[in-house]
């Protein structure tokens, strides 16, 4: 049986034969707490770059624009590799495939720090993201395959940790160390835990033969089009705004490759006899709603850990620590409401838990919609705590709800989609919010313009106070006083209209959590989902 389940049979035993009690041995959870482990770092290594990417690009002496590529070539390999992980499993048995890429993953982590120069970075960030990328299916997989009904709550609940959590917090590590030690220290963090997880994998996961025949078989047309689909489309999200979209050939070339590789990849999925990733199951109404909602709260969920710091940076002038430490409350309670969650899906019908999880996400970003020029730290504080607790509140009980009754032959196929559904709504809602902040402060800054005439009294009073100013400040020419007074006056334009800007931005952020929580209100009850020590 060529299935997942035979791949991983390290549960010692089905749920039919376990005892009344549910009980997993402790092998059994130090696999999936391993590989949680393992998931939580390749997740938190996007957002612990991301908030260090000025300094790591003074430090190997990369410009700002190419310097980009050394977050897109980690999440190009990524979400390549996400959709490929369940077979390759089966290729090379769990135990094999998994502890060689957690070695590698380590080994290219700290390899990052001592890179030269940019083309060095790019590569080993690609590596790091290739091997990192399977880390978060196949964790997500053993939760949904090792762990009993009575108990995937519970594992579900962890792997929240890394999906939700570890995007949050990972501005605030990766600034406290860049600004305390330096850049280097944000591959260097990954050493310790890492060695933990590998340790935990090595002695839980047990030795079974690999099946190399299977890529005799593979369904390489389909493997072979969504790698060359996905990283186009990628690449497309991670640079478009910067080269201006459809006005860039480059970026037309990529968008036409990645739209005939992917329509090509569905034909061959859907058509073929052993594909890749079993498609079918997104007809299914809770899984397809569910991966609907698992996309938009990725939009939401990375697209704010985008915004926020561009934000505070720009209009209020924060470093790395700072604004790692106002994203700090973002994460932090969930660390106290995760681990609740499973007593709450057993006690409440869990789509009433992500129903409330969908309106205090999307509420927390309508919170911030009446943004102003002190809208700083003080006043971020309870939209980051609602937001954090909306985010806890989701997670695990939609992955309940959507993998409910997944059959073991479809558990690889499940975890892929699943995860590569949220990245890829991440790097969709990214790649629109930094077009609409282009756009909108444009807007807004032509608005602002319009009432600012030198018609107006107020202007020219305006105009008058801030001439006699640098004149006061020792400016000797009325005619260069007056000419930094426009310049003053362009600068506030600018920042007000960023100001709305980014007010527009978490609009959007929360419309999206709208439609989040109408795709789960379509969600049916499953037959039976446990979270505690017994049946309902």
């Amino acid at each position: 049986m060529t299935t997942l389940q035979t791949t991983i049979d390290a549960t010692p035993a089905s749920e039919d034969r376990l005892p009344a009690a549910h009980a997993v041995s402790a092998k059994t959870w130090l696999a999936v707490i391993g590989a949680t482990m393992g998931a939580f770092m390749a997740v938190l290594n996007i957002q612990i770059v991301n908030a260090s990417l000025a300094d790591i690009q003074g430090g190997i002496g990369a410009g700002i624009d190419d310097g980009g590529w050394i977050s897109t070539s980690y999440l190009i390999a990524e979400i390549v590799v996400i959709p490929l992980s369940g077979w390759l499993a089966q290729v090379f048995s769990v135990r094999v495939y998994l502890l060689t890429n957690a070695v590698l993953f380590l080994v290219f982590s700290a390899a990052c720090a001592l890179a030269q120069d940019l083309p060095q970075m790019i590569a080993l960030r690609a590596v790091q993201g290739f091997t990192g990328g399977v880390l978060i299916p196949m964790a997500f997989t053993l939760i949904i395959t090792l762990l009993p009904k009575a108990k995937q709550p519970i594992g579900l609940a962890m792997f929240a940790i890394s999906a939700t959590f570890a995007p949050a917090i990972g501005p605030t590590i990766g600034g406290y160390l860049t600004e305390n030690f330096g850049w280097e220290y944000i591959f260097y963090v990954n050493v310790v835990p890492g060695a933990i997880m590998i340790g935990m994998l090595f002695f839980s996961l047990e030795t079974r033969p690999m099946n190399l025949s299977l890529l005799r078989d593979g369904d390489w047309a389909g493997i072979i089009t969504m790698a060359i689909g996905l990283a186009a489309l990628q690449t497309v999200l991670e640079e478009g705004n910067k080269d201006d979209w459809f006005g860039s050939p480059f970026i037309v070339r990529l968008a036409v490759i990645a739209a005939v590789a992917l329509t090509l990849f569905l034909a061959i999925e859907l058509t073929a006899q052993k594909p890749l990733l079993n498609l079918r199951i997104l007809f299914r109404r809770n899984f397809g709603f569910g991966v609907l909602a698992n996309f938009l709260l990725g939009v939401s969920l990375y697209g704010s850990v985008y915004v926020l710091p561009v934000y505070l940076s720009r209009i209020q002038g924060y470093n790395s620590e700072q604004i790692g430490m106002v994203l700090a409350w973002t994460g932090l309670p969930q660390l106290v409401l995760i681990p609740l969650v499973p007593r709450l899906m057993k006690r409440f019908d869990p789509r009433l838990v992500i129903g409330i999880g969908f309106v205090l996400f999307g509420g927390s970003n309508f919170m911030n919609i009446y943004m102003t020029n002190d809208y700083a730290a003080d006043q971020l504080f309870w939209p980051n705590v609602i937001r954090a607790l909306g985010q806890a509140l989701v997670f695990a009980p939609l992955s309940s709800v959507a993998t409910a009754g997944m059959e073991a032959e479809n558990a690889g196929s499940a975890s892929a989609l699943f995860n590569m559904m949220r990245n890829l709504g991440g790097a969709i809602g990214i790649a629109a919010l930094q077009t609409l902040l282009t756009k909108r402060e444009q807007y807004h800054s032509n608005v602002l313009m319009q009432s600012v005439s030198m018609f107006e009294q107020a202007t020219r009073t305006r105009l008058d106070q801030l001439t006699q100013y640098f004149i006061s400040h020792g400016v000797i020419d009325r005619v260069d006083a007056a000419h930094r007074a426009y310049v003053a006056i362009g600068k506030v334009i600018q920042k007000q209209a960023f100001i709305l800007g980014f007010s527009d931005a978490f609009y959007l952020l929360g419309i999206s959590q709208i439609v989040a929580l109408i795709a789960a209100l379509i969600l049916t009850k499953p037959d039976r989902i446990d979270a505690g020590g017994g049946a309902h």
